[in-house]
């Protein structure tokens, strides 16, 4: 199993000191040492208008990261579909794919946040039928082939910058509900999942991922990767009140999924419910190797390391990346 980071870049909570603070230059030290540590990717969220997500523009935070790493490869997780116009997405991240020689990964998703889909003016129920058309106009953008805007004047064009990937960069689609996962695979394409906000323990994630790898087409092969809140090092208590911080500040969020997990049962917005269930990793580095072990086992390709959140302190988030790179991969 590879071992990689995923951001959020979650905003600092308001009720904790965190003057000085600059949460790009922290992610970009962290992907830093990620790269220097041999980690496999760095995935960046995107997320608009809320202090739960602070980067609303993936394709410039992966240039940054690009320009002062080597070998990590780079990831979007997710390019919100709906949100943009189909033709600037496959321009954005084509030229991106030039600029960081090819080391782009796709992850794609249609959104879940309602405040968002308020603030984009798009009806959540159309947003299935949006992603779709968007995704197979960038598919056909990245081939080079002849495309076509929305509007009713726009006229075919061809993207004058291909990503350096051809046909395109490999492609994540990110699910948050059990029922997409069939599509998902049928398309052939690798799968994100946030097991903390959708499912309740390893076994139901193993269940999951059984039945993508059941719809994939014969031969095909796809990468599973799931994102888990990380924490291996001398300070744990630290690290599960920051996790507490950012549990919390997703419920307030209205992320919906986590929404509706926590009111089926209060216990999963609680730290001690997800170590538990085993979506979320802290203590020494002995006891999650073994936690990490277990996540292995349920068919999990890649664990996209949560290691910053809550406003735990870089030295922390940095400390475990070097530790775990040492004995995870």
């Amino acid at each position: 199993m590879q071992l990689s980071v995923f951001s959020v870049l979650d905003g600092f909570p308001p009720e904790v000191d965190f003057a000085g603070r600059n949460r790009y230059s922290e992610l970009l030290s962290i992907a830093d040492a990620a790269d220097r540590s041999g980690l496999a990717s760095v995935w960046v969220a995107e997320h608009h208008f809320l202090a739960s997500g602070t980067c609303p523009a993936p394709p410039v935070l992966l240039a940054s990261i690009g320009a002062r790493t080597r070998r990590i490869r780079l990831g979007s997780l997710v390019s919100v579909l709906p949100f943009h116009s189909a033709i600037d997405i496959a321009e954005q991240y084509a030229l991106l794919d030039q600029l960081v020689g090819g080391r782009l990964n796709f992850g794609v998703g249609s959104g879940y946040i309602p405040a968002e889909f308020e603030g984009f003016g798009v009806d959540p129920a159309e947003k299935r039928a949006r992603f779709d058309r968007s995704l197979e106009t960038i598919l056909a953008a990245f081939r080079g082939e002849e495309v076509r805007g929305e509007g009713p004047t726009a006229r075919p064009v061809r993207l004058n910058v291909l990503p350096r990937q051809q046909p395109s960069p490999p492609i994540w689609v990110a699910a948050q509900r059990r029922e997409a996962l069939p599509y998902v695979a049928r398309k052939g394409f690798s799968l994100a999942l946030i097991p903390y906000a959708t499912v309740r323990d390893l076994p139901e994630l193993a269940a999951e991922i059984r039945e993508y790898r059941a719809e994939l087409p014969a031969g095909r092969k796809a990468t599973v990767s799931a994102a888990v809140h990380l924490y291996a090092g001398p300070a744990p208590d630290r690290a599960r009140a920051a996790l507490q911080r950012y549990l919390d500040s997703r419920l307030a969020t209205q992320s919906v999924f986590f929404q509706q997990k926590v009111a089926a049962n209060p216990r999963h917005a609680t730290v001690d419910g997800l170590e538990e269930s085993g979506l979320a990793m802290i203590g020494s580095l002995n006891e999650v190797e073994d936690q990490v072990d277990a996540l292995s086992e349920t068919g999990v390709d890649e664990l996209l390391g949560m290691f910053d959140f809550g406003g735990l302190a870089l030295s922390d988030s940095i400390g475990s990346v070097r530790r775990l790179a040492v004995r995870v991969h």
